[in-house]
């Protein structure tokens, strides 16, 4: 995202983005009205039948930029914000912003403790060996 805004006014070198994290998403510090909270390893997925997503003008140049960083990958929301070099905070609010109008999916991760036991999974991989 920085190499696009390296030429404009709202950019400086030393500094990075001038425009302030609350300017990008309204003030707002929470995603949405549904209040949803994404987890930092939550994966995000662009639905790509979604409705109006090239063509939104509701869109602002932040939600672009993580509708492109999602177009050729699903991403956890910790790399989004990452790679869009904006705040995690700031990050959910527009994750929240994208969700309700259906350009994207969120799927979280299996926690630890539904996940198999290490002991059936080792017993799993040398029956495989002795095969």
């Amino acid at each position: 995202m920085t190499e696009d805004l390296a030429g404009s006014q709202w950019y400086d070198g030393e500094a990075g983005p001038l425009v302030r994290p609350y300017a990008m998403t309204g003030g707002r510090t929470k995603p949405g009205p549904t209040g949803v909270r994404f987890d930092l390893i939550a994966l995000v997925t662009l639905d790509k039948a979604a409705p109006g997503v090239e063509e939104d003008s509701l869109l602002g140049p932040e939600h672009r930029a993580l509708i492109d960083l999602c177009r050729s990958e699903t991403q956890s929301v910790a790399e989004l914000a990452a790679d869009a070099d904006l705040p995690v905070g700031v990050v959910r609010v527009l994750l929240g912003d994208l969700m309700e109008l259906g350009c994207v999916t969120i799927s979280r991760p299996v926690p630890p403790a539904q996940l198999p036991d290490e002991r059936i999974l080792r017993e799993v991989i040398e029956g495989l060996r002795a095969l």
